[in-house]
Protein backbone atom coordinates (compact mmCIF):
# COMPACT_ATOMS: atom_id res chain seq x y z
CA UNK A 1 0.00 0.00 0.00
CA UNK A 2 2.71 2.14 1.26
CA UNK A 3 4.46 1.63 -2.31
CA UNK A 4 1.42 2.36 -4.65
CA UNK A 5 0.45 5.72 -2.26
CA UNK A 6 4.13 6.84 -2.88
CA UNK A 7 3.84 6.02 -6.38
CA UNK A 8 0.00 8.56 -6.67
CA UNK A 9 2.28 11.30 -4.43
CA UNK A 10 4.57 11.39 -7.19
CA UNK A 11 2.00 11.44 -10.23
CA UNK A 12 0.35 14.19 -8.40
CA UNK A 13 2.47 16.64 -7.47
CA UNK A 14 3.84 16.04 -11.38
CA UNK A 15 -0.04 16.84 -12.15
CA UNK A 16 -0.89 19.27 -10.47
CA UNK A 17 1.01 22.41 -8.01
CA UNK A 18 0.49 21.26 -4.67
CA UNK A 19 1.18 23.76 -2.10
CA UNK A 20 0.40 22.30 1.31
CA UNK A 21 0.08 18.66 3.07
CA UNK A 22 -3.36 19.28 3.67
CA UNK A 23 -3.67 19.48 -0.17
CA UNK A 24 -2.08 16.45 -0.66
CA UNK A 25 -4.05 14.59 1.50
CA UNK A 26 -6.91 15.54 0.03
CA UNK A 27 -6.18 14.51 -3.51
CA UNK A 28 -5.25 11.21 -1.92
CA UNK A 29 -8.26 10.41 -0.25
CA UNK A 30 -10.22 11.26 -3.92
CA UNK A 31 -7.49 8.78 -5.41
CA UNK A 32 -8.89 6.59 -2.82
CA UNK A 33 -5.83 6.39 -0.48
CA UNK A 34 -7.30 7.29 3.07
CA UNK A 35 -5.14 9.38 4.33
CA UNK A 36 -4.01 11.28 7.74
CA UNK A 37 -1.73 14.43 7.70
CA UNK A 38 0.76 12.70 9.77
CA UNK A 39 1.21 9.58 7.30
CA UNK A 40 1.39 12.56 4.54
CA UNK A 41 4.20 14.12 6.62
CA UNK A 42 5.75 10.90 6.46
CA UNK A 43 5.31 10.40 2.80
CA UNK A 44 7.07 13.73 1.78
CA UNK A 45 9.86 12.80 4.23
CA UNK A 46 10.68 9.26 2.97
CA UNK A 47 10.26 10.39 -0.56
CA UNK A 48 12.75 13.52 0.18
CA UNK A 49 10.23 15.75 -1.90
CA UNK A 50 10.81 19.27 -1.08
CA UNK A 51 9.20 22.91 -2.04
CA UNK A 52 10.64 25.16 -5.13
CA UNK A 53 8.74 28.62 -6.01
CA UNK A 54 6.15 27.73 -9.14
CA UNK A 55 3.99 29.87 -11.02
CA UNK A 56 3.01 33.44 -9.00
CA UNK A 57 5.50 32.64 -6.98
CA UNK A 58 3.33 30.36 -5.06
CA UNK A 59 5.38 26.91 -3.51
CA UNK A 60 4.97 23.52 -4.75
CA UNK A 61 6.06 20.33 -3.79
CA UNK A 62 8.95 18.55 -6.09
CA UNK A 63 11.05 15.27 -5.62
CA UNK A 64 14.34 16.54 -4.61
CA UNK A 65 17.27 14.55 -6.65
CA UNK A 66 19.05 12.07 -5.13
CA UNK A 67 21.83 10.09 -6.46
CA UNK A 68 21.12 7.97 -9.28
CA UNK A 69 22.75 4.72 -6.85
CA UNK A 70 20.34 5.30 -4.54
CA UNK A 71 17.39 5.64 -6.70
CA UNK A 72 18.45 2.31 -8.52
CA UNK A 73 18.29 0.44 -5.01
CA UNK A 74 15.13 1.55 -4.24
CA UNK A 75 13.26 0.47 -7.50
CA UNK A 76 15.34 -2.78 -7.17
CA UNK A 77 13.20 -3.05 -3.73
CA UNK A 78 10.38 -1.79 -5.40
CA UNK A 79 10.36 -4.57 -8.41
CA UNK A 80 11.39 -7.61 -5.73
CA UNK A 81 8.49 -6.45 -3.65
CA UNK A 82 5.58 -6.16 -5.78
CA UNK A 83 6.87 -9.25 -8.28
CA UNK A 84 4.57 -11.85 -8.22
CA UNK A 85 4.74 -14.00 -11.22
CA UNK A 86 5.91 -13.43 -15.27
CA UNK A 87 4.80 -15.11 -18.43
CA UNK A 88 6.73 -14.45 -21.76
CA UNK A 89 4.18 -13.86 -25.02
CA UNK A 90 6.71 -13.87 -27.86
CA UNK A 91 7.91 -10.79 -27.71
CA UNK A 92 5.61 -9.50 -24.60
CA UNK A 93 6.13 -10.51 -21.49
CA UNK A 94 3.52 -10.26 -18.92
CA UNK A 95 4.40 -9.64 -15.36
CA UNK A 96 1.85 -10.03 -12.30
CA UNK A 97 2.47 -8.62 -9.27
CA UNK A 98 1.07 -7.92 -5.85
CA UNK A 99 -2.10 -6.07 -6.20
CA UNK A 100 -2.40 -2.16 -6.76
CA UNK A 101 1.21 -2.46 -7.17
CA UNK A 102 1.98 -2.44 -10.47
CA UNK A 103 2.28 1.38 -11.71
CA UNK A 104 5.03 1.33 -9.02
CA UNK A 105 6.72 -2.03 -10.64
CA UNK A 106 6.44 -0.95 -13.96
CA UNK A 107 8.07 2.44 -13.40
CA UNK A 108 10.84 0.27 -11.62
CA UNK A 109 11.78 -1.72 -14.88
CA UNK A 110 11.20 1.09 -16.75
CA UNK A 111 13.85 2.95 -14.84
CA UNK A 112 16.48 -0.31 -15.34
CA UNK A 113 16.60 1.60 -18.88
CA UNK A 114 17.24 -2.03 -20.42
CA UNK A 115 18.19 -1.69 -24.12
CA UNK A 116 15.63 -4.64 -24.56
CA UNK A 117 12.50 -2.89 -23.07
CA UNK A 118 10.75 -0.82 -25.59
CA UNK A 119 8.22 0.22 -22.65
CA UNK A 120 5.45 -0.98 -19.99
CA UNK A 121 1.63 -0.50 -19.48
CA UNK A 122 0.59 -1.08 -15.99
CA UNK A 123 -3.21 -1.78 -14.50
CA UNK A 124 -3.20 -2.74 -10.92
CA UNK A 125 -1.81 -6.04 -10.81
CA UNK A 126 -1.13 -6.78 -14.28
CA UNK A 127 2.37 -5.25 -16.60
CA UNK A 128 2.47 -5.11 -20.20
CA UNK A 129 6.06 -5.03 -21.44
CA UNK A 130 7.05 -4.67 -25.03
CA UNK A 131 10.38 -6.29 -25.45
CA UNK A 132 12.08 -6.06 -28.89
CA UNK A 133 11.98 -9.33 -29.57
CA UNK A 134 11.34 -12.95 -28.57
CA UNK A 135 14.86 -13.87 -27.72
CA UNK A 136 15.19 -10.49 -25.94
CA UNK A 137 11.86 -11.46 -23.71
CA UNK A 138 13.96 -14.11 -22.44
CA UNK A 139 17.19 -11.96 -21.82
CA UNK A 140 14.60 -9.48 -19.61
CA UNK A 141 13.11 -12.79 -17.60
CA UNK A 142 16.48 -13.64 -16.71
CA UNK A 143 17.31 -10.14 -15.15
CA UNK A 144 14.11 -9.78 -13.66
CA UNK A 145 14.73 -13.15 -11.95
CA UNK A 146 18.39 -12.58 -10.78
CA UNK A 147 16.63 -9.20 -8.96
CA UNK A 148 13.81 -11.02 -7.23
CA UNK A 149 15.39 -14.41 -6.33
Amino acid sequence: MKVSRHAKIVELINQYNIETQEELAEQLNKAGFQVTQATVSRDIRDLRLTKVAGENGKQKYVILQVPEKDMKEKYMRILKDGYVSMEMAQNILVVKTVSGMAMAVAASIDSMQWYEVVGCIAGDDTIMCAVRSTEETKIVMEKIRKIVL
